[in-house]
C-alpha cells in the first residue's frame, strides 16, 4: 500500500510517495539517489548502510522508511560541504582508513555519533561501538586510527 511522508534527509524535508515495506535505504538510494547508503548483508548485522536517525546510528536496511518520519535522517552527503570535508571524513583519509571504502560510509557516520556522545573514548570503548560495522578489507588498524585523528581534529 502506498502512502504519502515527509522525511527529514539532511535537514531537508523531503515528500514521498512510500510502500509499507519499502526499507529506508531502499527510499534513500532509489527516490532521493543518496548513494552512500549502501546495501551489503541485507539484515541489519554489517554496517554498510548505517545511517543516522536523530543522531543515534540505525541499519537503513532494516529499518522501514514509515518509521523515519519525524525523525532527522543524516546521510554522508549531508557531512561537507561540497568542498571541504568533515574532519572525521579527512581523517580517513589521512589515515588511509579507506581501502575499498565500501564500508566507509557507515563507519563515519558511526563514528560521528561515537564522538557525540563521548569525545574521549578508550580503544576498547571505540571497539564495541563500531562492533556493527564490519569492513570486509580488515582495516581495523588504520579505523582507530582515524577516530584517534578526527578526535584531534573536532577538538581542533
Amino acid at each position: 500500500m502506498k502512502r504519502e511522508v515527509t522525511l527529514r534527509v539532511n535537514q531537508r524535508d523531503q515528500r514521498l510517495s512510500i510502500d509499507d515495506a519499502d526499507t529506508l535505504l531502499e527510499v534513500l538510494r532509489d527516490q532521493l539517489q543518496l548513494w552512500s547508503v549502501r546495501e551489503s548483508c541485507g539484515v541489519g548485522a554489517c554496517g554498510t548502510c548505517t545511517v543516522l536517525l536523530d543522531g543515534n546510528p540505525v541499519s537503513s536496511c532494516f529499518f522501514l522508511a514509515a518509521r523515519a518520519a519525524g525523525h532527522e535522517v543524516t546521510t554522508l552527503e549531508s557531512l561537507s560541504d561540497g568542498e571541504t570535508l568533515h574532519p572525521i571524513q579527512q581523517a580517513f583519509v589521512e589515515q588511509r582508513a579507506l581501502q575499498c571504502a565500501y564500508c566507509t560510509p557507515g563507519f563515519v557516520l558511526s563514528v560521528k555519533a561515537l564522538l557525540a556522545g563521548n569525545p574521549n573514548p578508550s580503544d576498547e570503548e571505540i571497539r564495541d561501538y563500531l562492533a556493527g560495522n564490519l569492513c570486509r578489507c580488515a582495516g581495523y588498524a588504520e579505523i582507530l586510527r582515524a577516530v584517534r585523528a578526527a578526535q584531534e581534529k573536532l577538538r581542533a
